[in-house]
C-alpha cells in the first residue's frame, strides 16, 4: 500500500489537516484543527505543522499545504491574511526541513480547483474549468484537461475601474447587506468578463457561500454552465494532498 498523504489547509485563523484517500478523495479519519499562531511567521507555523502531523502517525506520505498566496516553485510570492514574512520564503524547503517530510505548497484556490476537477463538480469534464471561491475576496483556479495553470488571481481583474473582488466578493454582499438578486447582478458582470477573456467550458462556484447556491446561481446570467462546488470545506485539504502526491511521483 502506498504511503498515505496528508493535506493541510493553512489560513489566517486556523490550520486544518487530515490524511486523504486519493482513490476516493475523502479524509481518512477526523480532520484536526489548530489555531494559527500570531504572528503567523513561517517558523511559528512550521512548529504547528509538526504538532499537526504528529496526530497522524500512520500517514507517512508526502504533505500538501495550501497557502493564501501566489506560489512559484514552492516560493510564496504574496501573503493574504498571513504574516508578510512568507513573501519570498521557499516554503517547500523550509517546511520540508522542519517536518522531516516531503512538503509541497500550493495556492489555496488552486488546491480547491484540483480537488473539484478530480473528485467533485467538474469530475470527468474536459476543456477549461474555472473554479472561483467567493469569500473575503475571490480566488480562482484554471484547470485545462485536468492540468492546473497556477496562480491565476482572477479576482483581481479590473472591472469598471476597480478590483473585481471589491464589488463581487461574498464579504461585500455581507457588509452591504445586498439581496441575492443584487449580488447576482454583480456576479453576472464578473463572470461575463471571465467569459470574454477565457471562454471556459465550465465554471465551478466555490467558497462557503456555495452551500446557498440555490438562492443565487440561477440568477447569474451568463452563457457558460455554472455549478456549485461539491467538496465544500474539504476541497483545500484534498487538493493539497493530491498536489503533493503528484509532485512527489512526478
Amino acid at each position: 500500500m502506498d504511503a498515505v498523504p496528508v493535506g493541510i489547509d493553512f489560513g489566517g485563523s486556523g490550520i486544518k489537516g487530515a490524511p486523504v484517500d486519493l482513490d476516493r478523495g475523502e479524509f481518512i479519519g477526523e480532520r484536526v484543527r489548530i489555531a494559527t499562531p500570531q504572528p503567523s511567521t513561517p517558523e511559528a507555523v512550521a512548529e504547528v505543522f509538526v504538532q499537526l502531523l504528529g496526530k497522524f502517525p500512520e500517514s507517512t506520505g508526502s504533505v500538501g499545504v495550501t497557502v493564501p498566496a501566489v506560489v512559484r516553485n514552492g516560493v510564496a510570492g504574496s501573503a493574504a491574511n498571513i504574516d508578510r514574512a512568507w513573501i519570498g520564503t521557499d516554503a517547500d524547503a523550509l517546511l520540508t526541513e522542519a517536518t522531516g517530510r516531503d512538503v509541497h505548497v500550493v495556492n489555496d484556490a488552486d488546491a480547491a480547483g484540483l480537488a473539484e476537477v478530480r473528485y467533485g463538480a467538474a469530475a470527468g469534464r474536459r476543456g477549461l474549468v474555472i473554479l472561483t471561491t467567493l469569500g473575503t475576496g475571490i480566488g480562482s483556479a484554471l484547470v485545462y484537461d485536468g492540468v492546473l495553470v497556477p496562480n491565476s488571481e482572477l479576482g483581481h481583474l479590473e472591472i469598471d475601474g476597480q478590483d473585481a473582488e471589491k464589488a463581487a466578493a461574498n464579504s461585500v454582499r455581507e457588509k452591504h447587506d445586498l439581496s441575492w438578486s443584487t449580488w447576482a447582478e454583480r456576479l453576472t458582470t464578473y463572470y461575463r468578463t471571465l467569459e470574454k477573456l477565457m471562454s471556459p467550458d465550465l465554471i465551478v462556484l466555490g467558497g462557503g457561500v456555495s452551500k446557498h447556491a440555490d438562492k443565487f446561481v440561477h440568477l447569474i446570467d451568463v452563457e457558460t454552465e455554472i455549478v456549485p462546488a461539491k467538496l465544500k470545506n474539504q476541497a483545500g485539504i484534498v487538493g493539497a494532498a493530491l498536489w503533493a502526491a503528484e509532485a512527489t511521483s512526478g
